[in-house]
């Protein structure tokens, strides 16, 4: 089960590697883009905190360098009942990163496409974008060295809890978990340690998952926006 947009890495252009002060031999230093996942409809101010507060979180508790985060809106085709055109839900997102961060950007590439796109496929559009048409990325010393970048996904902990075999496919769990990652920030009424304790999938990847603690709850959605706008009430 996917939701209308996706916090990843896309094909935009990265930030300019020679800000990130990589230090090119220290070997344990992981560059990291990562993808939102949802359909953002509307983007709020909280999907955009969901990628400050991974990359709170990433910035003190490993050893990943941030290279980027994306926004990627599913198309047309995935089927949910008063869906904006994929289109407005682009531009949706890029005034959102636009008008609130320097290293949040948006890909259409899954918009475009003519079907709908499972998760696991959009994650490898961006690893192919990135590392293997690109080669990774340039090195802050300015040679020709390049660096390959891991990507992960970042979702909320409601999303987790759809990890289901009737929901999604094994092997694009065992894809997502295994070869990328995927940075889960709680949210309100999800317990995301005790579902990946009973899901065999994320148990055998639980390494590669990375749970991030919200400090101040907020369970704003876009379903709840929605119902707000529909009702004429003031947001």
């Amino acid at each position: 089960m996917d939701l209308t947009h996706k916090n990843l890495l896309s094909t935009s252009p990265l930030p300019s590697p020679s800000a990130t002060e990589l230090e090119e031999d220290d070997p344990s230093v992981k560059l990291q883009p990562s993808k939102l996942e949802d359909y953002f409809f509307p983007s709020h101010r909280l999907k955009t905190r969901l990628e400050e507060m991974a990359k709170d979180y990433i910035l003190e508790n490993t050893n990943f360098e941030i290279m980027g985060g994306y926004y990627s809106p599913v198309s047309d085709h995935y089927i949910k009942e008063g869906l904006a055109p994929s289109f407005h839900r682009v531009r949706m997102c890029e005034l959102a990163v636009e008008r609130t961060s320097q290293w949040l950007m948006v890909d259409a590439w899954e918009s475009l496409q003519g079907e709908y796109t499972r998760t696991a496929l959009v994650m490898d559009h961006f690893n192919e974008e990135i590392n293997l048409k690109r080669g990774g990325i340039m090195m802050a010393n300015g040679n020709s060295q390049r660096r390959k970048v891991k990507v992960m996904l970042l979702a909320g902990g409601d999303l987790v809890e759809t990890f289901k075999p009737n929901l999604w496919l094994d092997d694009d769990l065992h894809r997502i978990l295994g070869d990328y990652g995927v940075l889960v920030v709680e949210r309100t009424g999800a317990d995301v340690w005790g579902f990946l304790l009973s899901h065999d999938i994320l148990y055998q990847h639980r390494k590669n998952v990375y749970v991030i603690k919200q400090f101040i709850y907020n369970d704003i959605s876009s379903t709840k926006v929605r119902y707000v706008i529909k009702g004429h009430f003031i947001i």
